[in-house]
């Protein structure tokens, strides 16, 4: 069964066990309240009278709808005005529309399940199973002969190569190109300057 209801200037339809939010009524959570103001009330597609009906609803909770901002504003007079807004609300669950009342849900037992164990299979089955049918252990890999002795002698190889080249000379550094004996022989060597003789020992040697 349904009915159409008016509260707080809005219209709902509604039906046994329903949930609604309506505008703020008085009250606290748990209570009961009869909504009086039925508009059109039937099952199906038949129509029943109106006359007389209620619709028992139970407040769930008072709470209040999400946050509204109004800003106001006038240009060249320096007005801006901002306020927030939360239109209270109340969450209601139709109990009943005249007799007809909602049905409650049936608790429902929560069964555990039995763990399995071996004994849940016949005998047949498990004779079935022979050593053959069991899934063959993997081979274990063929080891490589002479591969563990390369694995041990690589760090000692190593060792003796880090050894070798420690102990290598460094090689000297670039001596300069000596001028060997016969670019000494062969290069001119430099003339000596004659001692100039003064004026006066030449008029001297010339007198006698």
């Amino acid at each position: 069964m349904f009915a159409v209801v008016r509260t707080g200037g809005k219209q709902y339809r509604v039906a046994a066990g329903d949930k609604i939010v309506v505008e703020k009524l008085a009250g606290e959570a748990g209570d009961t309240i009869q909504l009086g103001d039925i508009l059109l009330a039937g099952e199906g597609s038949d129509l029943r009278s109106v006359e007389g009906l209620t619709v028992a609803a139970e407040i769930i909770a008072q709470a209040k709808a999400e946050k509204v901002i109004v800003f106001k504003k006038r240009r060249r007079h320096n007005y801006r005005r901002k306020k927030g807004h939360r239109q209270q609300h109340t969450i209601l669950r139709i109990v009943a529309i005249g007799d007809h009342q909602a049905e409650k849900p049936a608790k429902k037992g929560k069964a555990k399940a039995a763990p399995a164990t071996d004994d849940a299979f016949p005998t047949a089955v498990n004779s079935q199973i022979t050593d053959s049918e069991a899934p063959a252990k993997a081979e274990a890999p063929a080891k490589v002969e002479g591969a563990e002795s390369a694995m041990v002698d690589a760090p000692a190889r190593r060792k003796a190569k880090t050894e070798t080249a420690a102990s290598a000379p460094e090689p000297a550094a670039p001596l300069k190109d000596e001028a060997t004996a016969s670019d000494q022989t062969d290069s001119p060597k430099p003339k000596k300057a004659s001692p100039k003789k003064a004026p006066a020992d030449k008029a001297a040697d010339k007198n006698a």
